[in-house]
């Protein structure tokens, strides 16, 4: 839970610095600006509100790590992928979405801090302890804050702590191992397709390369 809380805090400081012209710029997320990706996180954070008010009596069902599946690459055919740029764009001014996401943001912190960890949620029709909850959503803050800052090399990349938990979760949901040489960000942007590996990277990979990406859903 302490993770989710640095690098939350951290993609929340992120979204923070961003200047008006940053918010055009396009994001990790294939066909998204930065813009879009913040009001993608906008509804993330809804979510975990959500969850967090959904306890239920029955026995997990899935961990931090399992709460991941493994999907196939995105077409650009989902419905909600395509609504979320319609939605940033109804904002107008960068300045209204970063308020609704600094209102729901930090409210999804303070739920977060609040939270008992051994206390059972429901989401997706998933159970899982809001502790193992919580760890999941490590993973989600720490690719998309890679996301956010792609084409701004003068922002703040995660928590080196945050980084290091999410490519041990990559590692373990995908049941494999990244080469040590590999940086934990060349490592998560590498093995989820945010980036296609160099021919050193594919030699170093070996047969692991004709397996990534590993997409998350």
């Amino acid at each position: 839970m302490d993770l989710f809380s640095r690098s939350w805090t951290a993609l929340r400081a992120a979204v923070d610095g961003l200047s008006g012209e940053d918010w055009e710029r396009p994001s990790g997320c294939s066909g998204w600006l930065v813009r879009d990706l913040v009001c993608h996180l906008i509804i993330d954070a809804q979510d975990v509100l959500i969850t967090l008010v959904t306890p239920t009596d029955a026995e997990p069902t899935v961990d931090a790590a399992t709460y991941w599946d493994l999907v196939d690459p995105p077409t650009g055919e989902d419905p909600l992928d395509a609504l979320i740029p319609r939605l940033a764009a109804a904002y107008g001014e960068p300045r209204w979405l970063k308020f609704h996401f600094d209102d729901i943001g930090s409210a999804a912190g303070r739920a977060a801090d609040l939270a008992d960890p051994e206390v059972r949620v429901s989401t997706q029709d998933k159970v899982l302890t809001t502790g193992d909850y919580l760890s999941a959503y490590v993973m989600e803050w720490t690719l998309h804050h890679l996301d956010l800052i792609v084409n701004l090399p003068s922002a703040a990349e995660p928590p080196a702590e945050t980084l290091a938990a999410a490519r041990a979760s990559l590692e373990k949901i995908a049941g494999v191992s990244i080469p040590a040489t590999f940086s934990d960000t060349d490592a998560l942007r590498i093995g989820t397709g945010r980036r296609p590996p160099t021919e050193e990277e594919k030699a170093a990979l070996g047969e692991l390369a004709a397996r990534i990406p590993f997409v998350l859903g």
